[in-house]
């Protein structure tokens, strides 16, 4: 059997193993003061949302589904009295965009770019519901009292409509699918450009904040619940380049296309999770973006 056999049998089992590896933590479920105001929430499946406690109203950031939106509504109730008012939703693809109605039965309005709504609207998940409010174009501030949503629109560089958060009043960010510390890229790299999500991670580094929450994190249970650093997107964004160059290099010695996902080690991040199971997809699909051209990719989208 050739080396590299990318079948749907070993992309399920890749997925299996990386599920059961992220059901494993369950000893990371519960939730953390990060910052003033600031906590970091998970139930333990490898999910992790954000929500802001001020002075008039609770920001909640990613609902992913109802189970972990209902214990995330738990979770706040247990920190303070005052009501959820807005529910960010990051972008379109179901694993993010559902679970917003837990939110909306509870008097909380969800957010999502129109792009993300478009999609939703068009593609409806069994958990999914429409958001309560869209926006449109790069950028959105929303007044929260004593701080402010920023809404942060890069281009196509994951899913569609996929939005950064910050909150410049406690230096905070919330990061969904761009930065997975610990961790190589997610199997064949399902709906990601891989340059404009290069470009996208510099213009992340620019914003202002210290501390972030990034909805996928392949860190220990304890560090995980510690949110994610600009470390972690340097580290994220360096990734990217080195799988880049290696692939370059196996061009220029000669070797041939289909024997470069095997020939690809970097050894230097052994340690991080999905490296046996998914370096060799992470390699074909990048060797595929640079023999045939960048995908996804649609007009005005940046």
């Amino acid at each position: 059997m050739p080396t590299l056999m990318i079948t749907i049998r070993t992309i399920l089992f890749a997925c299996l193993t990386f599920t059961t590896a992220a059901l494993a933590s369950d000893e990371n479920n519960g939730m953390r003061e990060i910052g003033d105001g600031v906590y970091s929430f998970t139930i333990g499946e490898g999910n992790h949302s954000m929500f802001v406690v001020g002075e008039e109203s609770v920001a909640v950031f990613e609902t992913f589904h109802s189970g972990h939106a209902g214990k995330l509504l738990e979770a706040i109730g247990s920190v303070t009295d005052k009501p959820v008012k807005y529910a960010f939703i990051s972008h379109n693809h179901w694993d993010h965009s559902s679970g917003g109605k837990v939110f909306s039965d509870a008097g909380a309005q969800t957010v999502m770019h129109q792009r993300a709504a478009d999609w939703v609207m068009a593609n409806p998940g069994r958990d999914t519901t429409m958001p309560d409010i869209t926006w449109s174009g790069d950028r959105k501030d929303i007044a929260m009292g004593n701080f402010t949503v920023s809404m942060h629109y890069l281009g196509l560089n994951h899913g569609l409509g996929l939005t950064i958060f910050t909150i410049p009043e406690r230096r905070a960010a919330y990061i969904a699918d761009l930065v997975t510390p610990n961790r190589v890229m997610f199997a064949v790299v399902p709906d990601f450009n891989i340059g404009e999500w290069e470009r996208s991670l510099g213009e992340i580094l620019e914003m202002d904040f210290d501390i972030a929450v990034c909805s996928h994190n392949a860190l220990s249970p304890q560090e995980a619940m510690n949110g994610c650093t600009r470390n972690h997107i340097e580290e994220e964004r360096q990734y990217i380049r080195d799988l880049r160059n290696a692939i370059l290099a196996e061009f220029q010695k000669g070797t041939g296309f289909m024997d470069i996902p095997n020939a690809v080690k970097l050894p230097e991040y052994a340690h991080w999770v999905g490296y046996n199971e998914w370096l060799e997809m992470n390699t074909l699909r990048l060797m595929t973006d640079l023999w045939m051209g960048p995908f996804p990719w649609v007009p005005n989208a940046n």
